[in-house]
Parts: structure tokens; C-alpha cells; sequence
């Protein structure tokens, strides 16, 4: 499982290739319909009324030392590459399926706050048609559903579980801070492409550390192991 330090005597390497090698043609289309299903109730939030009048998300200081970047924008999207690395690297059915139902969980937490506590990004005087690309995102996004942010709450919830999947395979430490470093130039990119403000970020961050934390608790708890 994904919870205790391996005690194979493979490299690291040979062990995330086994991982990878282990259900694959499971993981891709489960991976694809859980998105698919994720965005299917995103976009039903999005245009199926809140209980409550949406609110502006103020400002920070952050907010003005952080500039708008349209190179920031392949960052924002590698997002969707980066939540599918943690299932692609689970060792068996159990492990995946224990991710998916935290992942779910925590999805369904984000979609909940958004129905019942909706919130926008500021306006902005960017001529967004400079920008095709980011004008689909925005077209598709709008402001809507900005705190949490839900891209930066699983953007962090992966970096702890790929955490874990590295330590348990004996991964360099360099490996580890690389997925971390993803991570976090990931919530930089929610704020320059002004998808989100600061505050979304912290509230996006404190919500993925909270469910990774329960989760890989609760996993240790079932197992009898210890977890992060």
C-alpha cells in the first residue's frame, strides 16, 4: 500500500515503473471519467443558481506585487497533468480507490461552499482577446467559484499524496521538491492569470492540506501504520 516506507530491494525507478505498469488501461479511463464528472458538476454549480448573491473577493497587497503573466497560463492548465500523476502511481486497486473517494470528497466540499457561498474575482481592464487562449478559460471559468480555489486545493492535496508515493519507493529528495516546486509555481499561476486572488490561494492551500492530511490519517489508521 501507499502508506509505509517500501522495504523492496528495487530502485526507486523500477518501483514507480511497476506502479505505472499496474492497471493502466483502469487508471486512464477512470482518471478521465472522474474529470469528466467533476466538470460536469462544476459547470452545473457554475450556472445553476447559488443560494446567495455572489461576493468580491478583495485584495491583498500580494495581489499587486504579483503581475499578470500570459506565460503563466501553460502553468495553470499542467494542472490536469499533474492531479492524474498521484493515481497513476498508486500500487494496487485499493490504494486508487481509497484516492479517488478522498479526491471525491474533496471536490464535493469545494462544490458545496461554491452553491452555498459564492464568490468572484474583481473585474480586471485586461483586453483578454490579446489572449486566445486564456479567453476560452475565461469564457468557460468566468470569475465564478473562486474561494476555495479548487485548482490550488488539488494541486496540494497531489503534492502530499506524491509525497508519500516517493518517500514509500526511497525517491531522491530532489524529486520530492520538484513536485513540490510544481505545485507551487501551480498556485502562482491561479493568481497571474487572474483565475484567483491571494485569499483563494490560502483558502485553496489550507483545504487541499486539511483533506491530504485526513486522508493519508486515515488510511494509516486503517492499515495500522503511521502516515505524514
Amino acid at each position: 500500500m501507499d502508506t509505509t516506507p517500501s522495504l523492496s530491494p528495487l530502485p526507486w525507478y523500477v518501483q514507480l515503473g511497476r506502479r505505472i505498469a499496474t492497471l493502466p488501461l483502469f487508471k486512464a479511463i477512470g482518471t478521465s471519467a472522474f474529470m469528466g464528472l467533476f466538470f460536469w458538476g462544476y459547470f452545473s454549480v457554475m450556472g445553476g443558481g447559488a443560494l446567495f448573491p455572489e461576493v468580491i473577493m478583495p485584495l491583498t497587497l500580494l495581489d499587486d506585487w504579483i503581475p499578470f503573466s500570459a506565460q503563466a497560463f501553460p502553468i495553470y492548465v499542467s494542472l490536469w497533468v499533474y492531479v492524474s500523476l498521484p493515481p497513476a502511481l498508486m500500487a494496487d486497486f485499493r490504494s486508487l480507490m481509497f484516492f479517488g473517494l478522498w479526491v471525491a470528497s474533496l471536490c464535493l466540499f469545494c462544490l458545496g461552499i461554491f452553491w452555498l457561498f459564492p464568490t468572484v474575482v474583481p473585474p480586471t481592464d485586461i483586453d483578454w482577446l490579446r489572449y486566445p487562449d486564456m479567453a476560452v478559460i475565461k469564457g468557460l471559468d468566468a470569475s465564478g467559484n473562486a474561494c476555495p480555489s479548487l485548482h490550488v486545493a488539488s494541486a496540494v492535496f497531489s503534492a502530499c499524496w506524491l509525497q508519500r508515493v516517493l518517500c514509500n519507493v526511497g525517491a531522491p529528495r530532489l524529486l520530492c521538491l520538484v513536485s513540490w516546486g510544481h505545485c507551487l509555481v501551480i498556485m502562482w499561476s491561479t493568481v497571474a492569470t487572474r483565475q484567483h486572488v491571494v485569499l483563494d490561494v490560502v483558502a485553496g492551500g489550507l483545504v487541499g492540506l486539511a483533506f491530504a492530511w485526513l486522508s493519508l490519517r486515515h488510511m494509516g489508521r486503517k492499515l495500522g501504520v503511521r502516515t505524514l
